[in-house]
């Protein structure tokens, strides 16, 4: 060392503390802070690679089960498939590093979906616009086996009812909350919001007296069994346009892997009880931020809402309906087939059959109808959920090389601190050596000089 004691050169003194000080900070970045910052972007990264290959396994199975020739069993493997996918999915958004859940924002202690099954309540308030609204089509005028005995003529063939919906996030809602939904619209910004809960119709999926998916022009029917909203003809012109409609309705019962309410829309958790509590969705996002250099802050995560959709799950559970839908009309043909190779019936009775099977024919191409319909509908989906996730990776990304840059930028800034800090505080040993060298000869040739000038010895001073 160029000093032992801050006295001795108290330049050197202070250079050195700016220096280490420095040094430690940049060490502080380089070492620990951006480190975990790539560990938490690596795992992100890792959970959104993952979802979308699920993704385009999920398109790819929809293309298969678009087709008109597969079999039962053939449908069957698919739907499954798509379940499986989609649980898989889901699964993904519960990623975590260190303890703390990657996609839930500033709620890191909070999974995004729900491990298992609970049974809690929420009053939810989504937000959506009039060109969400989507154009479905359903059959109506279906037959069961009872109706043979009950008497049906089975003179009125099914039909294809087209409608127009807006498609909750969230299924086996509460229907018997108060109100049980609500509705509100504002057709441009800046316009008074119009009210039209007052024309919600609770129905059930069931309801043999009216179709649930035929409302009046001036109805909104409400299925809480499957989370859709039927708009009337007249409302649909009303909300088409739309700029905003926000609807709020209540779901009391959660099953395992269901997105959390709280991380997606203003919710209201228990609501009228004590223990409320109350969730605002923020209006901008929440970005959990590392500093990795000087004054310099970086984005590490990504929020659910940018990757995970509840669509996707909610398109892969009405294949799953319209499948079953099939495979239930199948097997009424084939109950009917049966029964016809009774000798013992009737004329009456076999014409009666007879009817009633070219009914379930009918019924039956139409119920294909929809599925083939449920599956282009999870072809679009898919297609858009994995550019949703692109979007999320090549964002992911593009902070990942400024990140990597500032390592660099940083490694390089340490290396050039130790180097300073060397030439402030150690001397320059090739240096010293030939000082030292040469102060060594000098030594010597001064006792050399004064021995040959004093030639007596001590001796000789003792005679």
């Amino acid at each position: 060392k160029k000093i032992q004691r801050p006295s001795e050169d108290p330049i050197i003194a202070v250079r050195a503390l700016k220096l280490r000080t420095n040094l430690a900070e940049v060490e502080q970045y380089h070492d620990k802070n951006i480190p975990d910052a790539k560990a938490w972007m690596d795992i992100t990264e890792t959970a959104l690679t993952t979802v979308h290959g699920l993704l385009h396994d999920i398109n790819t199975y929809c293309v298969q089960g678009s087709s008109d020739q597969l079999q039962p069993s053939d449908r069957s493997d698919i739907v499954q498939n798509l379940e499986q996918l989609k649980t898989q999915i889901y699964h993904e958004g519960n990623s975590s590093y260190a303890g703390r859940y990657v996609f839930t924002g500033y709620k890191t202690d909070s999974s995004l979906l729900f491990d298992k099954k609970k049974d809690l309540t929420y009053r939810i308030t989504e937000k959506t616009a009039g060109n969400q609204i989507e154009f479905g089509r359903a059959v109506a005028g279906s037959y069961e086996m009872k109706d043979f005995d009950d008497g049906a003529t089975f003179d009125t063939a099914p039909r294809l009812v087209e409608y127009h919906r807006i498609q909750l996030s969230y299924d086996t809602l509460d229907a018997s909350a108060l109100p049980p939904a609500e509705l509100n619209y504002i057709k441009s910004k800046g316009d008074a919001p119009v009210d039209l809960s007052g024309a919600i119709k609770v129905i059930s999926i069931t309801d043999s007296a009216n179709n649930p998916y035929e409302p009046d022009p001036d109805e909104i029917h409400y299925i809480s069994e499957t989370g859709e909203l039927i708009l009337g003809e007249n409302i649909y012109q009303g909300l088409k346009n739309a700029d905003q409609i926000d609807i709020s309705y209540t779901k009391s019962s959660f099953k395992e892997g269901d997105l959390k309410p709280e991380h997606y829309f203003d919710c209201i958790q228990n609501p009228g009880k004590p223990e409320e509590i109350t969730f605002t969705r923020p209006e901008i996002k929440q970005e959990i931020q590392y500093e990795v250099n000087y004054n310099q802050k970086l984005t590490v995560n990504t929020e659910g809402t940018e990757a995970f959709a509840h669509k996707m799950g909610r398109d892969i559970d009405e294949i799953l309906n319209a499948v079953n839908d099939v495979v239930a009309s199948e097997n009424k043909i084939a109950q009917v087939k049966e029964r016809l190779k009774d000798t013992s019936l009737t004329t009456d009775d076999r014409a009666k059959y007879e009817k009633m099977l070219e009914q379930l024919d009918t019924e039956w191409v139409l119920k294909k109808e929809v599925m083939q319909d449920a599956f282009s509908n999870g072809i679009t989906t898919s297609y858009n959920e994995k550019d949703r996730v692109n979007t999320a990776l090549a964002d992911l990304g593009s902070r990942y090389v400024r990140l990597e840059l500032t390592e660099d930028r940083l490694g390089s800034q340490k290396g050039d601190f130790e180097d300073l800090m060397s030439r402030n505080e150690e001397v320059d040993l090739e240096e010293t050596i030939i000082k030292y060298g040469s102060a060594d000869v000098v030594y010597k040739a001064s006792l050399y000089a004064a021995s040959r000038a004093v030639q007596n010895t001590l001796l000789d001073f003792l005679r």
